[in-house]
């Protein structure tokens, strides 16, 4: 046991003493058999000392919750991901643009309208490519009231309430067809910014594609959030026109330079492909010019602007043109390295990170010094539509060679930075003092986006980081040729950075994610009172309440009152003619926690879960006589099998 101990590290021998406990008596003979006991696991499993630090400082016992949630975003799934952190265990799916089974998201008459509130052009939209969770903001912090979410490829913008993990809004501009510079919020969620990608004439309308300098537009959206109600007001909402360039990401400023918002861009040769029609591909069109265009826009002078009455309505949207942004000094542009792809703010607002995709450096900018720029009306010229550029080399601090493919940047509140370096595949960790790379981490592989706990906001926690790999190749056993994302967990908090835990993402691509502290969380158990509609966060006027349940045929159909307990509906048989429009008013009156119910009814594509005082309605026509078993789909109780009835169709 000596010898043992003497020629481990004191890190293998606390592993140790943390798996053995403190046990009564003969401790140093129960360690001395635990300590072979590990030995043989570590040979058997081929471990090393690396690796039972890297578990105990993950290991999760049953019962204790982690310290942290991640919002990640779930790309083509349309969905959020929560992940606990340091388990990296998955807690949930928050459904918001598409169909989800399992919480009846989609399948009742009140999430169904929410999801038809976000079609488009009217044609009903049932995907979507989540990009970037935005965490509501109480001065430049993260508070753990809301959580917004865009969607790329229908330019949408959703609201969620982290009281109960539910989406209560949709919303959307004719302006964009596609959206990457969202969501971000402002430092007190004044407003959500949402900025365009890839540039078409505002309002939808055809123009041809060779017009596309002079018809195509961007811009970027301010959604006015209401914290009070916890919805966006469309009506209070603006937008900037920008011009036909790719904007890419974006980020909002804080302290020093909060009123003031930023966006990259790409593609300032305006170029729109045609490789077969004698054009040159779009990649290496939008790759000639040396530099791109990062967008200085003051939104607090802008909501000013719109307030005076200086924008058109255009597509139902109030807009400042380019000219009156241009006249007001809203917008102006700084060269940035070419193809970039992440503008992050330092936690004290002072500088902005800009990575070039393209570049092996990181461009680090000064607020103090752009600002001073505009001021003076010191220009280096203007882009074709007037914008004033101001010179890049008097507008930066400087630049640090990072390495190969940089793309975005998160801080850690100790004066690092961290940058992923896609081509690398690696995490970077440099200093803001000198601009000099003090470590690097392999990850596996492909890194897009990174976060650091509390990464984005003016009080970053560090502690952990999580490279957002965008291949997994051999991290895990082989599922065919679709392959999940994975997240790896990284501990930032000692000398050296340390990879501590894997976790594969088989939902589709996630994006970009943010962590918070638990404890900022204060979700709901259960709907009170009983009846509660988790959409308006109102009682529905057709909630139902123990005895008064029943069955009423009425001018538009049959209405059937029913409530849910464990372990039976009532009623629990519902007679009906073939072609009766029915109308199912269900409510759980239960308010144990975790009590939920679920209810579907066969061949009927019906589906509906029911939490702990919630409260569903169900529309749907009687199309088919014959007879149709319904019944709870979540286990709920010892006699959830009896938990059943029938829907009769007669002819």
């Amino acid at each position: 046991m000596k010898r043992f101990l003497l020629a481990a590290s004191p890190l293998l021998v606390l592993a140790l003493l943390l798996v053995v406990g403190q046990g009564c008596g003969g401790r140093d003979g129960a360690i001395a058999g635990a300590s072979a006991d590990i030995q043989k696991l570590m040979k058997d499993r081929n471990l090393n000392e690396e690796n039972v630090v890297a578990a105990l400082k993950t290991y999760t016992p049953t019962g204790v919750h982690d310290e942290y949630y991640i919002f990640a975003s779930g790309g083509h799934s349309g969905q959020v991901i929560v992940i606990g952190v340091p388990s990296m265990r998955i807690l949930k799916y928050i459904a918001v643009f598409t169909p989800e089974p399992w919480q009846g998201y989609g399948y009742g008459d009140q999430t169904t309208a929410l999801l038809r509130s976000g079609d488009r052009d009217g044609r009903e939209l049932n995907w979507a490519d989540t990009h970037h969770p935005a965490l509501s903001e109480t001065d430049g912090t993260y508070d753990g009231q809301y959580l917004f979410i865009n969607d790329k490829a229908n330019a949408r913008v959703a609201v969620i309430s982290l009281e109960d993990f539910t989406t209560k809004q949709i919303v959307f501009s004719e302006l964009l067809r596609s959206d990457h510079g969202a969501a971000f919020v402002t430092p007190n969620t004044e407003y959500v910014i949402e900025s365009g990608q890839y540039p078409v004439p505002l309002g939808g309308e055809f123009v041809p594609i060779e017009q596309y300098q002079e018809k195509y537009r961007s811009a970027v959206l301010f959604w006015k959030f209401d914290r009070e109600k916890g919805r966006i007001d469309t009506a209070k909402s603006f937008a900037i026109e920008l011009p036909p360039y790719m904007q890419d990401l974006a980020d909002s400023g804080k302290l020093a330079s909060d009123g003031w918002m930023f966006i990259n861009s790409l593609n300032t040769e305006m170029a729109f492909g045609g490789n077969m029609e004698g054009r040159p591909p779009l990649e290496s069109g939008a790759s000639q010019n040396d530099m791109d265009y990062l967008h200085v826009i003051n939104w607090r002078k802008a909501e000013e602007v719109v307030n005076a009455g200086k924008f058109e309505t255009v597509a139902g949207t109030r807009l400042i043109r380019i000219q009156t942004a241009i006249d007001e000094g809203l917008l102006h542009f700084v060269g940035e390295p070419k193809s970039p792809h992440g503008v992050d703010v330092t936690p004290d607002g002072r500088e902005i990170v800009v990575s070039g995709k393209l570049d092996t450096h990181t461009t680090v900018y000064s607020f103090e010094k752009i600002k001073g720029l505009i001021e003076q009306q010191k220009y280096a010229g203007k882009d074709p539509f007037g914008i004033p550029i101001l010179p890049f080399e008097e507008a930066i601090r400087g630049q640090a060679e990072i390495g190969l493919g940089p793309l975005h940047t998160q801080f850690d509140g100790n004066g690092y930075a961290y940058t992923s370096l896609f081509i690398e595949s690696a995490a970077a960790k440099w200093s803001l003092a000198d601009l000099k790379v003090v470590e690097k981490i392999p990850v596996h592989y492909n890194i897009g986006h990174i976060l650091v706990a509390g990464g984005d906001t003016v009080k970053p926690d560090g502690r952990y980081l999580v490279a957002m790999n965008k291949w997994a190749l051999d991290r895990f056993g082989g599922v065919g040729p679709l392959l999940p994302q994975n997240f790896q967990l990284i501990d930032i908090a000692g000398e050296k950075m340390q990879l501590l835990a894997d976790l594969p993402i088989p939902l589709g691509e996630p994006h970009y994610a943010q962590m918070i502290k638990a404890d900022k969380i204060k979700s709901v158990n259960a709907y009170t009172p009983i009846g509660i509609d988790p959409v308006t966060d109102q009682v529905d006027p057709y909630r139902v309440v123990s005895g008064e349940e029943g069955i009423e045929r009425k001018a538009d159909g049959v209405h059937v009152r029913m409530t849910a307990v464990r372990s039976h509906f009532t009623p629990d048989t519902i007679r009906v003619k073939k072609g009766d429009i029915v109308h199912l008013h269900l409510t759980n009156v239960e308010q144990a926690h975790d009590a939920t119910h679920g209810f579907s009814i066969a061949e009927y594509n019906i589906n509906s879960s029911l939490e702990p005082g919630e409260h569903v309605n169900i529309t749907f026509k009687a199309d088919r006589a014959g007879v149709f078993p319904f019944y709870c789909t979540e286990f709920c109780s010892a006699l959830h099998l009896e938990m059943a009835g029938y829907l009769l169709v007669e002819p």
